[in-house]
């Protein structure tokens, strides 16, 4: 079996990219689980951190695919990305949790399952996601684990969510029927 490569696979289209991370396994210092929703962000439109060129606190974003972009949403919750082609950037919006349970129950207070990683700032705390601890690595690397999808999941997707910029992009993907989604979709599988 070929060893993995992040420049290959991130150095993509981000939305052909954000729908490949379904069903991706990804855990931080041994806790987390499998991708179940994504969303894209490309710099040509203005949702996108990196629209208005390279600043300080999107600086990782240009570091190149197979980095790590973490940011803060609304002054509260760490969000995480990977950075792919471009300076372009997929959100892990929420994930099935399969490691680390424990620990995740004990960071977000609460022992639901499909609560603990169903949003993007759940995730982050869930996962112990901090900018300066995570902003900028490489996702090859400790404390990350990350192994692609072993085959391709049914996949829902549709509009962007939590945004007021290029908000109707039907760049947010989804595993189908997945009970670990941050909000169910509107369109039917593919």
């Amino acid at each position: 079996m070929p060893s993995f490569d992040p420049i290959a696979f991130f150095g993509r289209d981000v939305t052909v990219v954000a729908r490949e991370l379904l069903g991706a396994e990804f855990l931080v210092d041994g806790v987390g689980g499998i991708i179940a929703e994504t969303e894209a962000y490309h710099p040509t439109e203005p949702a996108s951190h990196a629209h208005r060129g390279r600043t300080e606190r999107n600086g990782s974003m240009f570091l190149g695919p197979g980095h790590v972009y973490v940011y803060r949403s609304y002054g509260i919750h760490w969000c995480f990305n990977f950075v792919c082609a471009d300076a372009s950037a997929v959100l892990i919006r929420a994930i099935e949790p399969t490691a680390g349970i424990g620990t995740m129950v004990e960071r977000r207070g609460l022992a639901d399952p499909r609560a603990l990683c169903s949003g993007p700032g759940k995730l982050g705390q869930a996962l112990g996601i901090s900018r300066a601890v995570h902003d900028g690595l490489p996702i090859d690397a400790p404390p990350f684990r990350f192994r692609p999808a072993p085959t391709p999941p049914p996949v829902v997707i549709g509009p962007r969510i939590g945004i007021t910029k290029a908000a109707d992009l039907p760049w947010r993907f989804g595993i189908a029927c997945s009970a670990f989604l941050s909000k169910a979709f509107r369109s039917a599988p593919e």
